[in-house]
């Protein structure tokens, strides 16, 4: 049997989020490994492990990859959840740097001071009703199947249920002007994989807090 993918990163969200739920969606059992102290990093670094000295770094089918793309992209082709044509890669690629960017706002968010937080949140709310989810709606209302590319399951949906739900902690009655949108979210909601990933106790990560801050600036040593 083959050893499971490890995940090398933070006890949060952050960028190992979006690897989280792909892995999650394919059904993939994976383990994880916290960076909590300065001296796993430096461990890492010195190892040769972190080929930008960055993390997400991921240990898979005997690799060790970093850059959140570059994962994502093999995880998705590893397990048939990136389209069946390079017509498709290439719309399941729109969708999700579309999701990656609002995303990104909402990762942002929680590092801003209490005085600013505010105005950002009707940023990411006004961003995701006027400009990303009327993209996806419209993508769904058009099309007689259940996914936004082709006829299965794909990464671009995995990112688009997991961008609705991060919205919707946020604003939870975003969606109420798409119903398209809302049904999507349920039929996802219910893919048994998915499913799984969503109930208490998975390895599905909550909201940032103040520790997560506290605990990335200890490892990379930043003020």
């Amino acid at each position: 049997m083959a050893e499971k993918p490890k995940l090398y990163y933070f006890n949060a969200r952050g960028r190992m989020e979006p690897v989280r739920w792909l892995l999650a969606a394919a059904g993939v059992e994976f383990e994880e490994e916290f960076l909590e102290t300065r001296e796993q990093y430096e461990n890492l670094l010195k190892d040769g492990y972190l080929l930008f000295q960055q993390i997400p770094m991921v240990e898979i089918d005997g690799l060790r990859l970093v850059q959140t793309r570059a994962i994502l992209n093999y995880i998705a082709a590893k397990h048939n959840l990136y389209g069946k044509t390079l017509k498709e890669r290439a719309i399941i690629d729109m969708y999700v740097e579309g999701t990656t960017d609002l995303m990104g706002l909402i990762r942002a968010h929680y590092k801003l001071p209490p005085e600013e937080k505010e105005k950002n949140l009707h940023l990411i709310v006004d961003q995701a009703t006027k400009r990303y989810f009327p993209v996806y709606e419209k993508v769904l209302k058009d099309s007689s199947q259940h996914f936004l590319v082709g006829t299965q399951l794909t990464w671009a949906d995995v990112q688009l249920i997991e961008a609705i739900l991060m919205v919707e902690e946020m604003e939870p009655t975003v969606l109420s002007q798409f119903p398209s949108l809302q049904a999507f979210k349920m039929r996802m909601s219910n893919v048994p994989t998915i499913k799984k990933f969503l109930q208490p106790g998975s390895q599905r990560k909550p909201p940032p807090d103040e520790m997560f801050l506290l605990t990335a600036k200890r490892v990379f040593n930043r003020k």
